[in-house]
């Protein structure tokens, strides 16, 4: 049975970036990945990444200071009541709806960005259309990379 206070991330991908904890996307995705790191077991995964860093400037939160509250060992409810409670930028409800809205929806802008996308497309499913976003790469990854067939 998995142990989601310390998620093995060698064994299962964290959460996918969509899923919403007061809101935001790939909140809940960073603290599965923090917690793997803090227990040993994040295997590929990184913790404050690209995408995380997308969370993080949006709402005006430090990557250490969220790492020290996961080691104090919080629950998802009490992560987000210190986020809102620490965010610097304040989000406003539609704030958060609208930016999770548009992470969702967010595709490679920059040439070198397109390129990493199209052969990380390619290499894992090149006959599948419906991989547009970088959610979509996310979740086809993490679906590949823990053996299923794209």
């Amino acid at each position: 049975m998995a142990n989601l206070a310390k998620p093995d991330l060698t064994q299962f991908p964290p959460r996918s970036a969509r899923v919403r904890l007061g809101g935001y996307v790939i909140l809940p995705r960073m603290i599965d990945k923090g917690r793997a790191l803090l227990a040993g077991t994040q295997g590929e995964y990184k913790y404050a990444c690209p995408l995380d860093q997308q969370f993080l400037t949006f709402a005006g939160i430090d990557a250490e200071a969220l790492k020290a509250e996961l080691a104090a060992g919080k629950s998802d409810g009490e992560i987000l009541e210190w986020v809102n409670a620490n965010a610097s930028n304040h989000p406003t409800e539609a704030a958060i709806a609208a930016w999770s809205a548009f992470q969702e929806q967010r595709t490679p802008g920059v040439v070198e960005a397109r390129a990493f996308f199209h052969k990380a497309h390619e290499e894992l499913a090149p006959k599948r259309g419906d991989i547009v976003t970088w959610f979509d790469l996310i979740d086809l990854d993490d679906y590949a990379s823990f053996g299923g067939r794209p």
